[in-house]
């Protein structure tokens, strides 16, 4: 069987929760739910970061010992998942003892290698980031994301030998065996590469206490970004013994915002360069949810709650409206009225209304429900048996935006024709044609319900029923 292994970033637990999160996270489970009504054999893996210098200050902050703020901030990310109806195969913690065994072992074999050495160390450090920035990235003096000065830090430390692998590195970006996608991702990290020398990585951190020893000097404590990306291989039952690569490895898909490509795109594949393991096949990175073409801010007072939208719009219907706002790969712009209005619009009076003047339509008719309804395809069957080859090559080329505009083409092409073959009066003058109508509009709805699965479990479980049933609930209430 085909096996599908993707990942979403290992989001940090230094705050709870929020709508970027989600937007990855739906993102990731609408593709672990298509690989799967592939027939595939699919693991999805998903966790929390949590180590660090953030987070240390964080739990001071808050009066609380590392481990209990971890603990707290985790389980906010399970609740989310949850309400989310996100079906991951594994939840990782950082700070499981078999992580920390793994990482340990890991970072022994590199320093035995000797890709890890002792040296000095001097850079701008940003906090926010957990990592250091070259002058270049600065703006104004100030890390572009956190808007803070980062502290100019010099310290002895041990070092991740990055130049040796700089020019394989490139090699494997430019001929996709490591895909960066989309492109301009791609272009920006081979500019980055091709224009700079890579500084070796300080992998220690002598002012952090909550982190992992390292395992040859137990007065360091290892750098938060590499003790994180090791979950990716740890999740799926690494045990930090090179020569047992995971079955699952490498992954398909690993998704990453933006503002994470740069570490994912060097230490990551580094790292796992110097262990002898394949690099990630596809590495998906994409852009901001930005609101009235702004970052969310407290300030601005433009910050929209993933909870909020659950409690407005319901489980399916916060699913279908971040995944539905714009490319996904690039920065997407979302407000609350435009959802509001995308909801009764697509929703509302789209989908759910088409669902109901079908079914009323077969209901009220003297024709039995088996002579217009195809026999459901069984759960098992793959998808690619029941649809169309161009909607299967869009959520495969992860162009999920206009997956669903794809299905909306159904349903609007769907609610034309039964306003230009007016069924309700066919029903009477031509019985024939009539069923030959209804036919088509009861077999869109079941190859519309399959389509709609990843992104709406619930709501594809709903069509099912009332096509099997003839009758109908509202399946989306307007929002006045």
């Amino acid at each position: 069987m085909n096996k599908f292994y993707i990942t979403t970033p290992i989001y940090y637990v230094n705050a709870k929760p929020h709508i970027g999160h989600a937007y990855t996270t739906i993102a990731a489970d609408v593709l672990a739910r298509f690989h799967k009504l592939q027939g595939k054999d699919v693991f999805f893996l998903m966790g929390t970061d949590e180590h660090g210098l953030k987070i240390q200050k964080k739990a001071e902050e808050a009066g609380k010992e590392p481990r209990v703020f971890v603990d707290e901030i985790s389980a906010e990310f399970k609740s989310l998942w949850e309400k989310l109806d996100i079906k991951y195969d594994n939840f990782i913690r950082t700070t499981d003892e078999k992580h920390i065994k793994a990482v340990s072992k890991m970072l022994q074999t590199l320093f035995e290698n000797k890709a890890i050495r002792k040296g000095e160390y001097e850079g701008l450090y940003c906090v926010g980031c957990e990592q250091f920035l070259n002058e270049s990235d600065l703006v104004n003096g100030k890390c572009p994301d956190h808007d803070i000065i980062p502290e100019k830090m010099k310290e002895e430390s041990y070092l991740l030998d990055m130049k040796s692998k700089q020019a394989e590195l490139i090699q494997k970006i430019e001929n996709d065996e490591f895909r960066i996608t989309p492109e301009k991702y791609k272009k920006e990290m081979l500019s980055f590469l091709k224009n700079n020398e890579l500084k070796d990585l300080s992998i220690s951190r002598k002012n952090v206490s909550w982190g992992i020893p390292l395992p040859f000097d137990k007065s360091y404590t290892t750098y938060v970004w590499v003790d994180a990306f090791i979950n990716y291989l740890t999740g799926i039952g690494w045990d930090g013994n090179i020569e047992n690569i995971p079955e699952f490895w490498p992954a398909n898909v690993q998704f990453i915002g933006k503002d994470i490509l740069r570490v994912h795109a060097t230490i990551w594949p580094i790292v796992l360069m110097y262990l002898g393991f394949p690099l990630p096949k596809t590495l998906f990175t994409h852009g901001h949810i930005l609101s009235g073409g702004k970052k969310m801010s407290k300030t601005l007072g433009n910050t929209i709650s993933i909870d909020e939208m659950l409690e407005k719009f319901g489980v399916d219907g916060t699913r279908y409206l971040l995944l539905s706002a714009g490319t996904f790969g690039e920065d997407v712009d979302v407000t609350t009225e435009r959802m509001v209005e995308k909801y009764n619009a697509d929703l509302a009076n789209g989908l759910g209304n088409l669902l109901s003047r079908v079914v009323t339509l077969a209901q009220n008719s003297q024709f039995p429900a088996p002579n217009f309804v195809q026999s459901q395809p069984k759960a098992d069957q793959p998808m690619a048996e029941i649809s169309n080859d161009s909607i299967l090559k869009l959520i495969e080329n992860i162009e999920l935006g206009q997956a669903l505009d794809y299905i909306w083409n159904i349903i609007k092409e769907d609610d034309k024709y039964i306003n230009d073959s007016e069924p309700w009066k066919l029903k009477k003058i031509d019985p024939k044609k009539f069923e030959k109508v209804m036919e088509k509009l009861l077999n869109d709805l079941d190859k519309i319900s399959m389509l709609v699965a990843p992104f709406m479990p619930e709501t594809s479980e709903k069509i099912k029923k009332a096509l099997e049933t003839k009758k109908v609930e509202p399946l989306f209430q307007r929002i006045k």
